[in-house]
């Protein structure tokens, strides 16, 4: 065990509940700090249910193209939390490396003696330290859940407030319909500040902007109002009042990173970033990363347990929207390219497994269940097989994600299958620590 992981394990008895939404604790922990989130760079903060990942990999990518330095905080993590602080340099921003994160938790350890405080909490406030520390030209923010009261929610006056698509998901801590959720979300546009809305539903999206209206929000842009992006002849064209971009389709794979990129480009005109080069809008789209996201993997030990021939596609999604915009994109490649659709789900219980998976029904040819190792609110396999066949799925219980691979590389699919797993980005770290082919 790291010293990093010794300190973090300590982190999660500071507080008897792993989520308790607050900013008390927080900004009584950044007072004691010097308050560090006062003296950061221009920062760029992003709330949404799907996508919030996705829009700031283009943000960065586009942001880096230009010959600026990035400092990135996401959340949750992979395989190692380092993955959740990126700090930029120029060239390319990197993971925080061992020894600064360790300082970084250790001051913070120090600061806080002891008091009450959630894991996100203490290391969000390490994240604001070393933002503070090391210089770059713009923060990207992620709201770790909700907005209103997420511990990243303590900057003043943001460069901009950007909200991806909105809904339901932990709906035990931010509400049980999506008004209600969108309100939460909603609480990170500040006044005087820019708020960009995504494309979306009609519901969310008079929700937030109602709020960003009422809190004075200097510039509100509106996805399919203010902006609209769609693909074109095979290139992807972003189009608003200061005038149009015709740009190579994303990198990242999917109909549903068209809407992220577009978001991302919105936001970075709001924030006063539309005169970078068109070129490095062009790079963003070819250049953005952002690993678990429809992700093909093409090598790894897991990629050669796979059939001769196999597609194997990783995603992390796990909400019923999530799993809508995932079924779309298999479809959408099966409509290119035919294959057998064979899919590998492991989900969490707090999460809808019937209605994530329901969109796959006609859609895979069967679904293997497994558990995910190490999570207490893990479904076991057997669950996740009934839940899927409620949804209407052929599916059957497998010990392992590589147990699961080897049946499917034992079967009959009348051709080489396309092999999706999905359904945590807990599993998706695991598939990707198992495979040799963890984030960088």
């Amino acid at each position: 065990m790291s010293t990093s992981d010794l300190l973090l394990a300590r982190f999660l008895a500071l507080h008897p509940k792993l989520i308790d939404l607050s900013l008390g604790r927080i900004l009584r922990l950044l007072e004691r700090l010097g308050d560090p989130q006062k003296t950061l760079p221009p920062v760029i903060h992003v709330a949404g249910t799907n996508g919030k990942g996705s829009t700031i990999a283009f943000m960065r990518a586009i942001l880096e193209a230009a010959g600026l330095s990035v400092h990135v905080y996401t959340s949750p993590h992979l395989v190692r939390f380092h993955e959740r602080i990126r700090l930029g340099r120029p060239g390319g921003g990197r993971f925080v490396d061992e020894a600064l994160l360790v300082d970084a938790l250790e001051r913070c350890e120090k600061a806080n003696a002891g008091d009450p405080i959630t894991f996100f909490e203490i290391t969000n406030a390490a994240a604001f330290l070393l933002f503070s520390e090391h210089k770059a030209d713009v923060v990207l923010l992620e709201v770790g859940l909700g907005g209103r009261f997420d511990a990243t929610n303590v900057i003043d006056h943001p460069a901009c407030t950007v909200v991806t698509p909105v809904s339901l998901d932990h709906s035990e801590y931010l509400g049980d319909t999506v008004t209600k959720i969108a309100g939460e979300k909603a609480g990170i546009f500040k006044r005087g500040s820019p708020a960009v809305i995504a494309p979306q539903e009609p519901e969310p999206t008079a929700v937030l902007e109602a709020a960003a209206e009422r809190v004075g929000a200097s510039k509100l842009l509106v996805g399919l109002q203010d902006f609209n992006v769609h693909e074109d002849g095979g290139r992807l064209v972003y189009e608003d009042a200061d005038g149009l971009l015709d740009l190579p389709l994303p990198r990242l794979a999917g109909r549903h990173q068209h809407v992220n990129a577009g978001t991302a480009i919105a936001a970075l005109r709001a924030a006063g970033y539309g005169g970078l080069p068109g070129s490095a809008f062009e790079r963003g789209m070819t250049e953005a990363e952002w690993p678990a996201r429809l992700q093909r993997l093409a090598r790894g030990k897991l990629a050669e347990l796979a059939p001769a021939g196999a597609e194997l596609w990783l995603d992390g999604g796990h909400n019923p929207d999530g799993g809508r915009v995932l079924a779309q994109a298999m479809a959408d490649l099966e409509e290119k390219n035919p294959a057998p659709l064979v899919m590998i789900a492991g989900l969490l219980a707090t999460k809808d497994a019937r209605a994530t998976l329901g969109h796959f029904k006609g859609l895979a040819q069967g679904l293997f269940a497994v558990s995910i190792q190490n999570q207490l609110a893990a479904r076991t396999a057997e669950e996740v097989a009934t839940l899927a066949r409620e949804a209407g799925l052929k599916a059957e219980v497998a010990g392992s994600v590589e147990q699961a691979l080897m049946e499917i590389a034992r079967r009959d699919w009348k051709g080489p299958p396309r092999i999706l797993i999905c359904g945590s980005l807990y599993l998706a770290g695991e598939v990707l620590a198992a495979n040799g082919t963890p984030p960088v």
